[in-house]
C-alpha cells in the first residue's frame, strides 16, 4: 500500500496521481480515466534459487527472541534522524502508468472469472455490457433506447440497495445476498451451503429430488430452525425431500431473483432470439454483469445441480427436469409478482418482436417460461464454461500494471528507481506508518462501527487503486508477545478457513516468505497467498507489529485447483492495554480475485471483524477447560 515520507498511508488529497488512457475507445477512456496510476520504476534483481519446502502443520518456535536491531529503527543519533527524515515514499509495486498487452497461449480459450483482479474485472465488465447490448439489439431486433446503456445495471443496483430495509429481524430467509455479505463476509448463509453439502453427500440418488415434495410442516420447521439457531442446524433427521424443498424456498424467498430482474430479461431474450451457437457467449457476458455475491451464489447452486443431474440415471432428475423446478425461483418472469421493478423504460419493438403483440398474455407467459427453462438447462449443463471469460474478450485488452495487480518479486520489494532500498526499508516504513496512525488515534479513518465487539472503519487511499484499507481493533486478553506468537505460529487456532501453510524461506531472524491456502466456501476453489512477512517485538511501550505483503518467489508455484490472491497490505499492531490485556489492530487491503470493488466495500469490513474476533476468542477458549478436538 502507499506510504508517505513518514511511513503513513496516503490520503486522496495528497496523492500525486496521473490519469491513464489508451485512447482507443470512448468507453475504455471513460473507465481508464477513473484510475490514476503511480509511476514507479523498479530495478529488477536476480532471484536466488531456493529449495522447495514441504507443506507443514508444525511451524518454528516462539519468534519473540528474533528481534531486529532496535537502534536501526529508534536510534537517537543525528544520523539516524536524518535517515528517517529522508525516508523515500514507497508505493504498491504494480502502480505503473504504462499499459501491457495481454498475451495468451493459443491453447488457452477461456479464463475463469474467479482469476480476475479487481481492475481487470472492471474493464471486462464494460466490454461484456457492450457485447451483450450489441447481440440483443442485433438478434432480438430491439431498440433499447438507453435501457441497456453503460452502467445501467450498476446504477440501478446502487439506487435499489439504498432503499432496502435493514432486515434486522431476519437471518437467513428473505434476506438479500448483499446484506448476508455485509453481515458475514460471505454471499450465502452457512446453513444453505450445509444443506447443499448434506444433499450432495447423502441424497444424490433420491428419486425425484426437488420434484417430489416433503411435509410442509417439517419444511417450515427447518426454516424456523435456520432462522432461530443457524449455528446448530442439523439435517440428519430430515427427509432429503424436505431439505430440498427448504433449499428451493430459500432462493424463492429472496427479495429479488438470484439472476436479478434486469438480467433475467436479458437471458430470456438471449434464448428467444440469439443463435444457438452464440448463446453461451452471450450468457457469459451476463455472468460478468451479475453482482459478485449473486454470481458466487449461482455458481455454488449450479455446481450442485450439475452433480444431481449427473446421477439422473438413478434419481431421474435431468438438467431439464431440474430447470423446470428452479427456473421460477431464479429468474424473474413476465407477470411474476416482484417486490422490486425497474424504472419502466420502454423498448421499441421492431421486426421479430411484432408477433409478440399478437399473442395473449397467457401465451406470452408460457413462452417466457419455456425460454427460462431452456436457459437454466443450458446453464446447468455448461456451468463450468459459463463462468469463464472468452479468449476474444482478453486478446484486445491492454491492462495497466494497476489493473493487473500482480505481486513483485520479493527481492524488488522496497527498491526505488535508483536501485536503493530493500525489503527491510519497506518494512521499517510500514511499521513507522502503523505507529504514527496509532499515535493519531486513526482520526482519518471513516465509517466507524462495531461488529461483534470489534471496532471497524475504512480509509480510501489516493494511489488510484479502487480497494480501500479496512481496520479492525479489539481488546485481547493476552500480552503482545503472546498474540504475536499466535499470529505467526498458531494460525490454525484462529483461522478456521486455513487449509495448509508453510514457511518457504527464512530471510533473516524476523523476516520470512510464508505461503498459505484458505478454503471458505466449498466447492469454490481455495485461494493461495505467498507473502513476505516481518515482525517487530521490541517497539516502544512493549508494542509488537507484523507486516505482510504479497510477493513472487521462485519456490512458490500455483497450487493445482487454487486461485492466487493478492495481499496488498496486511498490518498487525499489538499494543499493551493493561497487565493481562492488549489492543490488537488489524489493517487489511486484499484482492481475493474474481470480485469487484463493491464486493469488498460490502464484505471486507465483516471479514476483518471476524478475523480479529477469532484471534481474540482463541485466547478466551484457551483460558478455560481443555476443549474437545
Amino acid at each position: 500500500s502507499s506510504t508517505t515520507d513518514d511511513g503513513d498511508f496516503t490520503n486522496d488529497s495528497d496523492a500525486d496521481s496521473g490519469a491513464c488512457s489508451d485512447g482507443e475507445a470512448a468507453a475504455d477512456r471513460e473507465f481508464r480515466s477513473s484510475f490514476s496510476a503511480m509511476r514507479v520504476t523498479a530495478k529488477r534483481g536476480s532471484a536466488d534459487d531456493a529449495a522447495t519446502v514441504q507443506w507443514t502443520q508444525v511451524l518454528p518456535a516462539d519468534p519473540s527472541s528474533h528481534d531486529p536491531d532496535h537502534h536501526r529503527l529508534y536510534g537517537s543519533s543525528a544520523e539516524t534522524k536524518a535517515v528517517i527524515a529522508r525516508r523515500r515514499r514507497f508505493r504498491w509495486h504494480s502502480f505503473q502508468r504504462h499499459h501491457r498487452d495481454v498475451i495468451l497461449p493459443k491453447s488457452v480459450t477461456h479464463i475463469p472469472i474467479s482469476e480476475l483482479s479487481v481492475g481487470k474485472l472492471a474493464v471486462l465488465r464494460k466490454i461484456a455490457l457492450l457485447k451483450l447490448t450489441s447481440m440483443i439489439e442485433r438478434y432480438a431486433n430491439i431498440s433499447a433506447d438507453g435501457h441497456y446503456s453503460i452502467g445501467s445495471v450498476q446504477r440501478y443496483l446502487r439506487k435499489h440497495l439504498s432503499r432496502q430495509p435493514d432486515y434486522a429481524d431476519k437471518h437467513v430467509f428473505g434476506v438479500p445476498l448483499h446484506v448476508i455479505l455485509q453481515r458475514t463476509g460471505q454471499p450465502l448463509p452457512q446453513t444453505i451451503l450445509y444443506a447443499m453439502r448434506y444433499l450432495r453427500r447423502t441424497s444424490l440418488d433420491a428419486v425425484g429430488l426437488f420434484r417430489r415434495t416433503g411435509s410442509k410442516a417439517k419444511v417450515q420447521k427447518l426454516k424456523e430452525v435456520n432462522e432461530d439457531n443457524p449455528d446448530n442446524v442439523r439435517y440428519d433427521d430430515s427427509s432429503p425431500y424436505e431439505v430440498a424443498d427448504m433449499l428451493k424456498e430459500y432462493f424463492r424467498d429472496l427479495p429479488e431473483r438470484l439472476l436479478t430482474n434486469k438480467l433475467s430479461e436479458s437471458l430470456i431474450l438471449i434464448v428467444a432470439f440469439v443463435p444457438r451457437e452464440l448463446r453461451l457467449q452471450a450468457m457469459q457476458a451476463v455472468m460478468l454483469l451479475l453482482p459478485d455475491e449473486n454470481r458466487e451464489a449461482l455458481q455454488s447452486l449450479l455446481l450442485f445441480l450439475r452433480d444431481v443431474a449427473e446421477k439422473s440415471d438413478q434419481n431421474k432428475m435431468t438438467a431439464e427436469n431440474l430447470a423446470v423446478c428452479f427456473a421460477p425461483s431464479l429468474l424473474s418472469l413476465p407477470g411474476q409478482a416482484s417486490r422490486h421493478s425497474w424504472d419502466g423504460k420502454k423498448k421499441s419493438v421492431r421486426g421479430a418482436n411484432k408477433g409478440a403483440a399478437m399473442r395473449s398474455p397467457k401465451e406470452a407467459a408460457s413462452e417466457s417460461t419455456n425460454h427460462a427453462n431452456e436457459c437454466l438447462t443450458l446453464m446447468i449443463q455448461e456451468c463450468q464454461t459459463l463462468l469463464m471469460i472468452p479468449r476474444d474478450y482478453l486478446i484486445n485488452c491492454r491492462f495497466t500494471h494497476l489493473e493487473e495487480g500482480d505481486p513483485v518479486p520479493y527481492r524488488e520489494l522496497g527498491v526505488d528507481g535508483d536501485g536503493a532500498g530493500d525489503h527491510a526499508t519497506f518494512i521499517d516504513s510500514c511499521v513507522q506508518g502503523l505507529l504514527k496512525e496509532s499515535a493519531d488515534k486513526f482520526r482519518s479513518w471513516r465509517g466507524s462501527t462495531t461488529i461483534d465487539g470489534t471496532e471497524v472503519s475504512y480509509k480510501k487511499v489516493g494511489d488510484g487503486h479502487p480497494l480501500r484499507l479496512w481496520r479492525g481493533t479489539t481488546e485481547v486478553p493476552a500480552q503482545p508477545k503472546e498474540i504475536l506468537h499466535r499470529l505467526l505460529r498458531e494460525r490454525h487456532l484462529w483461522d478456521m478457513d486455513i487449509a495448509r501453510w508453510r514457511v518457504v524461506e527464512t530471510l533473516d531472524e524476523w523476516t520470512e516468505i510464508f505461503q498459505y491456502s484458505v478454503q471458505s466456501m466449498a466447492p469454490h476453489p481455495t485461494r493461495d497467498y505467498a507473502v513476505l512477512r516481518s515482525w517487530r517485538s521490541s517497539l516502544p511501550n512493549d508494542a509488537c507489529a507484523l507486516v505482510e505483503t504479497s510477493v513472487l518467489h521462485p519456490a512458490v508455484a500455483k497450487q493445482p485447483g487454487s486461485l492466487q490472491g493478492t495481499i496488498l497490505a496486511a498490518r498487525y499492531l499489538i499494543e499493551s492495554a493493561g497487565p493481562e490485556s492488549s489492543r490488537l489492530t488489524f489493517i487489511s487491503r486484499i484482492d481475493t480475485r474474481g470480485r469487484s470493488a463493491d464486493y469488498y466495500n460490502n464484505g471486507l469490513g465483516p471479514y476483518v471483524a471476524a478475523l480479529v474476533g477469532r484471534v481474540r476468542d482463541s485466547f478466551k477458549a484457551s483460558d478455560g477447560m481443555e476443549t474437545e478436538v
